[in-house]
């Protein structure tokens, strides 16, 4: 798979892009080898629910925070540099913050490990 998206989404991300960082990772989804498509599909979870969050959306918001979470939860602790026990607690964070009644979710960070793979099997 071409890395170019998968990258991109996640500096989008990091920019606080959210509906863009969202194309770019469903592209990465797209190409993606079955093992990894949920990897990839947990992180398109993630930047649609702080875009849903900044359009004022709770419903969505946390229906998106639980699919990232159900998505990622296999990947951890990293994937492909991803440190995804970091960003499960960032996403826990969020849905936290939610059920407070807040939509003012911290922006994720992605952060980058030195572990690479996590194999599924």
């Amino acid at each position: 798979m071409d890395g170019r998206p998968f990258e991109r989404g996640l500096s989008l991300i990091r920019a606080g892009r959210f509906f863009e960082a969202h194309e770019e990772l469903e592209l990465a989804w797209r190409a993606a080898e079955t093992a990894e498509r949920d990897f990839y599909q947990g992180l398109v979870h993630v930047a649609v629910a702080w875009y849903q969050a900044g359009r004022g959306r709770p419903l969505a918001t946390a229906r998106q925070l639980e699919k990232a979470a159900r998505r990622l939860r296999p990947y951890a602790p990293a994937h492909r540099s991803v440190d995804v026990t970091d960003l499960l607690a960032q996403v826990e964070r969020a849905r936290e913050r939610l059920a407070a009644g807040s939509l003012a979710l911290d922006p994720p960070r992605i952060r980058v490990t030195h572990q690479s793979v996590r194999w599924l099997g």
